[in-house]
């Protein structure tokens, strides 16, 4: 995902801004039903559809694992459309503006979903798997449940940092030893605000702005900071997410991530469309998205499920959600004071998904 383009976010965010809770569609009975016979009922009505088509921001080389296996379980086909999350957004959009409801499910970024649930696009569901979900995968209205999480976490070069100078608290990082050797990357605006929040505002930015002082080296993209702490170009960085240092670490690279309170973490979702002609292949999709299967080849992948059933040393420890709506409705503002912070106030370069 990324923060994105400030275009993008205030059309997102200016949405039927001002806009009841959608009408429920044609197909909320299918979507909501808890019957005994409700796996099988779904997957019969997926098996006469034949096919699901869903629009994603999950990378191909991770997307296309799971469709693959969708595929061989249920024989139904998956038809990919992937692209970033802001294109999604779009997209999907524009199609439901001209009329025309292509899409069956959603696998996409929290904030892009929130947008589309403004649109009244999505439709809230059940699942059998959302027992095994922490109540961080859900928003308030339900219309979309997280199926991974990018957690934002340090990691720093176990050449270069000693283990006493590791970090205990984001308060760690104005240390005069960090001046210059810190990492941050570039679009992380929705991290600061809700850290700057979290603390209360005097005294969050007060914070970030002495770690600003410290001049830190800013990069877009999250695994090419991962790869530049591995190398040693960046000896710590401050946002990273703990399963790019994973993916190196495992690897044998000189890295480690550690979670400094609090912990936040963007949700990443699967949604069904309320309008489709194949309502029971797009509630198949999300159920396998989040099935211990689904979320097996997440892990895989080396992301971080949002499932409890799946076990992984990616989410051991108390976290926060970034909240979509924050990112949708409070953008301007904290992109305005970041920028001003750490990129003398020059626009902010976005990380393609």
């Amino acid at each position: 995902m990324h923060i994105r383009t400030m275009a993008v976010v205030m059309f997102a965010a200016c949405i039927h801004a001002a806009m009841a809770q959608p009408a429920a569609g044609p197909h909320k009975a299918l979507y909501m039903y808890q019957g005994a016979d409700r796996d099988a009922r779904v997957l019969a009505g997926a098996k006469k559809e034949k096919q699901v088509v869903v629009y994603t921001s999950l990378n191909t080389k991770d997307s296309l694992p799971i469709a693959q296996a969708f595929e061989k379980r249920y024989g139904v086909k998956v038809e990919l459309w992937r692209s970033s999350s802001e294109k999604v957004l779009q997209r999907a959009v524009t199609e439901a503006r001209a009329g025309r409801f292509a899409v069956d499910a959603f696998e996409l970024n929290g904030p892009e979903l929130e947008a589309i649930y403004r649109e009244g696009l999505l439709e809230e569901f059940y699942s059998p798997h959302f027992k095994s979900l922490p109540p961080a995968a859900f928003p308030k209205h339900r219309h979309y449940a997280a199926d991974r999480f990018n957690f934002f976490t340090i990691a720093y070069n176990t050449n270069l940092v000693k283990p006493n100078e590791v970090p205990n608290s984001y308060e760690d990082l104005a240390h005069p030893r960090w001046t210059g050797r810190i990492g941050i990357e570039t679009g992380d605006t929705d991290w600061f605000a809700s850290i700057v929040k979290f603390m209360g505002e005097e005294k969050g930015l007060a914070l970030f702005r002495k770690i600003a002082q410290q001049k830190p080296q800013l990069r877009t993209g999250h695994t090419l900071m991962a790869g530049l702490v591995a190398s040693g170009e960046i000896p710590l960085a401050a946002t990273i997410y703990n399963h790019n240092a994973e993916r190196l670490l495992v690897k044998g690279a000189p890295v480690k991530w550690k979670a400094l309170a609090p912990t936040f973490g963007r949700p990443n979702g699967v949604a069904v469309a309320k309008r489709t002609d194949r309502p029971h292949a797009a509630l198949l999709f999300v159920d396998f998205m989040l099935s211990p299967e689904g979320q097996e080849l997440i892990k895989q992948a080396n992301r971080v499920p949002a499932s409890t059933a799946v076990e992984t040393n990616l989410n051991k420890f108390p976290y926060e959600m970034i909240d979509p709506v924050l990112v949708l409705d409070e953008a301007q503002k904290w992109e305005k004071i970041w920028s001003e912070l750490f990129l003398k106030g020059q626009a902010i370069k976005k990380e393609a998904d």
